[in-house]
């Protein structure tokens, strides 16, 4: 078995706000380069457990990322994750917010599943631990300056 990937990080934002960038405001963050149309109009998490997750191009093809499995605002988002695989390959995403003092959250996202993936799995997990670690800091820096 794979081990699940984590990463934890603090932003200096409220919970409230810090869970809404991630899933309301995910375009403001998210590099155009991990994105299917390399220039999405939109990137949406449809807000209820079943929901979809996906980009519309500026063509307005929509391109499925995932799909939500739970949605408790503002502290927990999880979903099944696909984006640049097939879906029979989706990993399974958990995203919590927990609050760290006044105007301080600390961001948790753990990702499982890897072993749905068979001999690929470990090395996914490491690629997939970077893109993550690159960019828990562009969300860091956007969370902090967007109102």
């Amino acid at each position: 078995m794979t081990d699940p990937l984590v990463i934890e990080f603090a932003v200096q934002a409220p919970v409230d706000h810090a869970f809404a960038v991630w899933t309301e405001r995910c375009a403001t963050w998210w590099p155009l380069d991990h994105t299917i149309s390399r220039e999405p109009e939109s990137i949406t998490f449809e807000p209820l457990a079943g929901g979809r997750i996906f980009e519309r191009g500026a063509d307005g093809v929509e391109h499925e990322w995932g799909q939500v499995v739970a949605w408790e605002p503002p502290t927990r988002v999880a979903y099944r994750w696909h984006l640049f695989v097939d879906p029979s390959e989706a990993t399974d995403v958990e995203v919590t917010f927990r609050s760290d003092g006044d105007e301080r959250t600390v961001v948790r996202l753990e990702q499982r599943g890897w072993e749905r993936l068979g001999d690929v799995g470990p090395s996914r997990r490491t690629t997939t631990g970077h893109a993550w670690a690159e960019l828990s800091e562009i969300f860091i820096a956007v969370c902090t300056s967007v109102t």
